[in-house]
């Protein structure tokens, strides 16, 4: 009877001890997201994986002229089509020459405005980055988390630049600085705001800087 009893509780501690390292893996798979990571995932990355095709118009107004072109980007092909002043180009975007390399900087260039939150995964190991906890907003002036990523030197269209992206406690991004070659003077300091929720993509569908003659929207936007 000794015996059987010490085998039950022998059975018993080896049940636990197996339940207490399947609770200790399954912790360790609970890592903690990156800055960068919640950010992307706050604007709703998690819902990439379902978007097969996107469309939008890239709008610019600055003082008195307007500026717009037109971009639908099939995501399973990786193909491009951009429509700008009655011209229409297609290409794959894993094909690049220099035939359609002018019209892919405009793309990278529209693309990263609409969906610069995701980049910030997608980019990942193509930048440094480092969180600022509170810094006053450049337009704003109100307190906020700041973001500062620093691109390479090398690849890409625009090698070097760095961004300071002023996000709140729910990782929004409220507004954000361009600083092209990480010089320490602003390029461009614009808002972040008219959200739209797309098919879960939270899009923020204007930008303006703080003396108003600069407004960068986009319109037109489809999400399949």
């Amino acid at each position: 009877m000794k015996i059987l009893n010490l085998l039950t509780i022998l059975s018993l501690v080896f049940i636990f001890s197996c339940k207490t390292e399947q609770k200790k893996d399954a912790d360790s798979e609970k890592i903690e997201q990156t800055v960068p990571e919640k950010i992307a995932y706050a604007h709703g990355l998690k819902e990439w994986k379902n978007v097969e095709e996107l469309r939008f118009t890239f709008n610019v107004d600055r003082d008195t002229t307007h500026f717009e072109r037109d971009w639908i980007w099939n995501i399973k092909k990786n193909e491009v089509t951009g429509i700008s002043e009655g011209e229409s180009t297609t290409y794959t975007r894993n094909k690049i020459d220099s035939t359609v390399a002018k019209v892919d900087a405009g793309f990278i260039n529209d693309k990263y405005w609409f969906l610069a939150p995701f980049n910030l995964v997608w980019d990942k190991g193509s930048y440094s980055y480092e969180v600022t906890e509170s810094e006053e907003a450049p337009i704003g002036k109100t307190p906020m988390q700041k973001l500062t990523i620093v691109y390479t030197s090398e690849g890409g269209y625009t090698p070097g630049d760095a961004y300071d992206f002023y996000y709140g406690d729910d990782y929004v991004i409220k507004e954000w600085v361009f600083r092209k070659g990480n010089r320490e003077e602003a390029s461009l300091v614009t808002t972040w705001e008219e959200y739209s929720d797309i098919n879960g993509l939270i899009i923020s569908r204007t930008h303006k800087n703080a003396e108003g003659n600069f407004k960068l929207y986009f319109t037109n936007i489809q999400v399949k």
